[in-house]
């Protein structure tokens, strides 16, 4: 099976002198997607890491990443209901999955084989779907087959968590994949249709600037730069203080030095005398990561990045996974850690005097 090109097979070692081999067939009711590092044709979307602060490692495929070459795949059917099942591990150009003799598997109680990738496939359906009335879900691991389990002590033990027998591998609207380096969200094409386009985004931006905010103390009219120009810093960029919200313009003074703001990220909110982070506000820019198309009244902290009152609420509830066993909230448009007590801040303009 391992020379022919015509067949998929998944490769279980259990020692070095013995090894089952199972073998898949063709599926003409579904379409495999694969997942994963590698740059390869057979890969359909090429992922790499992404560090807090929206930086990702690019197209620099080195050896500390921690996203597997081939991570998983996707199974999709072509005909209502159109579910989607995701399994760990990815085939190769050999059509192949090799799973070594260190990696965990089993035989299951109806003698079949599965397995677990090194790092895992983690997947957290969140209850209610993606709205603002949902809730998270648990974090579970996929098997090589679909099945669901529950975490390993820690992300690479050898030792498998229990079956969720229960629970399914089938994609639901707002799910989200971990792949020890990259969190993925899946949305439906249902999803999608409730859901703000760049449109509605790009109109929720003049609709601000046409307000005229203005900052409180310059009375300098501010304004978001186009979605474009996200992480471009402009003139009229509004800025805000972190501990309490006040939107101002850019200005250099206030800087707290004894407050740890040597670098002058520390300043003193002029209207309440609140010290804490400095920083400008950005509108978030991809559509798919948004609840509601509500109005840009909450910042994400301490990133800054702007959104709806309900997407706010929603992401600073969802922990994501990092490391072997720790778990954080993040931004979802740059994916820094949020702080604070909420993670988020309600931004508080001033508007025009005029």
């Amino acid at each position: 099976a391992l020379s022919n090109s015509d067949q998929h097979s998944v490769f279980y070692t259990l020692s070095q002198s013995r090894s089952v081999i199972v073998e898949y067939g063709h599926d003409s009711n579904t379409d495999m997607f694969q997942i994963g590092r590698s740059t390869e044709t057979l890969i359909d979307f090429v992922v790499t890491d992404t560090t807090p602060g929206n930086c990702s490692t690019g197209g620099l495929h080195t050896t500390q990443s921690t996203i597997s070459r081939f991570a998983c795949r996707i199974s999709c059917e072509r005909d209502p209901p159109y579910s989607a099942r995701i399994y760990a591990a990815g085939f190769d150009s050999s059509k192949n999955i090799f799973l070594g003799e260190r990696a965990a598997k089993w035989r299951t109680p109806d003698g079949l084989m599965d397995g677990l990738t090194t790092n895992g496939v983690l997947v957290m359906h969140p209850r209610q779907g993606f709205s603002d009335g949902s809730v998270p879900g648990v974090w579970r691991e996929i098997s090589v087959c679909g099945n669901v389990y529950a975490l390993r002590e820690t992300r690479s033990a050898q030792q498998r968590g229990k079956l969720v027998e229960n629970e399914s591998n089938v994609l639901q609207d707002g799910s989200l994949i971990d792949l020890c380096g990259a969190t993925l969200l899946w949305r439906t094409t249902e999803g999608l249709d409730k859901a703000p386009t760049l449109k509605h985004l790009e109109a929720l931006r003049q609709e601000f600037n046409a307000a005229r905010p203005q900052c409180p103390v310059g009375f300098n009219t501010l304004a978001f730069p186009s979605l474009e120009q996200c992480n471009v810093v402009v003139k009229k960029q509004p800025w805000v203080y972190i501990s309490c919200g006040h939107v101002h313009g850019y200005h250099s003074w206030g800087c707290r030095p004894e407050a740890g703001g040597g670098a002058g990220t520390e300043r003193e909110c002029p209207l309440c005398r609140r010290v804490g982070p400095y920083v400008p506000l950005w509108m978030g820019c991809e559509a798919g990561s948004y609840l509601d198309a509500g109005p840009p009244s909450h910042a994400f902290c301490p990133c800054g990045h702007v959104c709806s009152a309900k997407t706010v609420k929603y992401w600073a509830r969802i922990l994501l996974p990092h490391g072997t066993h720790d778990f954080h909230a993040a931004c979802p448009f740059c994916a820094t850690w949020l702080t604070g007590d909420k993670g988020y801040i309600k931004l508080i303009y001033q508007g025009p005097v005029d």
